[in-house]
């Protein structure tokens, strides 16, 4: 009897516990005798917060601070930022092979629809006719002035960084390193698609620093 009675016991107790740990709401964790320490609450991104006077659990970051590992580029958007970047600024990473093959890359994913595959501006979304199409890298003259076979270092690097024109900046998906992987490519690109002079074999592991 007193078996029976325990088994009864340990069965309702079971299916009280099941009943009250379910919930409609997918996130809840129902009630739990001991909950595990490392379960905090949560607060969705743009919901409620009453942790912080403006309610948004996602907060702007402190003022004047800067991500980690930063890649300063002291040059404005603007003509004077256009042209002074294209004056004082050079390419830090080092002319090898394997650079310019990871430029190539990253040109063929970014570039390549708009200035095509030789850089003669007769990429697949000027082939459809909605779009005139860009200045050729290797003839032909760039929207502000000079040739764009001329173009320098600073001058690529600003209109990747910044955009130019119908182009937009492609900052927020380009690191700076692969930009100036892709400034080494469209130099070869200038040059008829032949090898920069004074390429070399290294292997390079170089970073861009602030």
């Amino acid at each position: 009897m007193k078996i029976t009675s325990k088994i009864l016991y340990v069965g309702v107790t079971s299916v009280v516990m099941l009943a009250a740990s379910c919930s409609k709401d997918p996130k809840s964790t129902g009630l739990e005798y001991m909950p595990d320490m490392y379960r905090s609450p949560s607060y969705e991104v743009y919901t409620n917060n009453p942790n912080f006077p403006d309610s948004l659990t996602m907060q702007a970051p402190v003022k004047g601070t800067i991500p980690r590992n930063y890649t300063f580029f002291n040059y404005p958007s603007s003509n004077e930022g256009y042209e002074a970047a294209g004056r004082d600024v050079k390419n830090p990473l080092p002319l090898t092979e394997q650079n310019v093959s990871e430029g190539k890359r990253q040109y063929e994913i970014y570039c390549v629809h708009c200035h095509g595959a030789s850089g003669q501006g007769d990429g697949s979304i000027v082939a459809l006719g909605k779009f005139p199409p860009p200045p050729s890298y290797s003839k032909g003259n760039s929207s502000r002035g000079g040739s764009m076979r001329d173009l320098t270092d600073g001058k690529i690097f600003h209109t990747i960084t910044y955009g130019i024109n119908l182009m937009g900046s492609h900052a927020s998906q380009i690191n700076p390193e692969d930009r100036w992987r892709i400034v080494m490519y469209i130099h070869q690109l200038q040059n008829d698609n032949k090898p920069v002079a004074s390429i070399t074999t290294t292997t390079d592991s170089t970073k861009v620093k602030p």
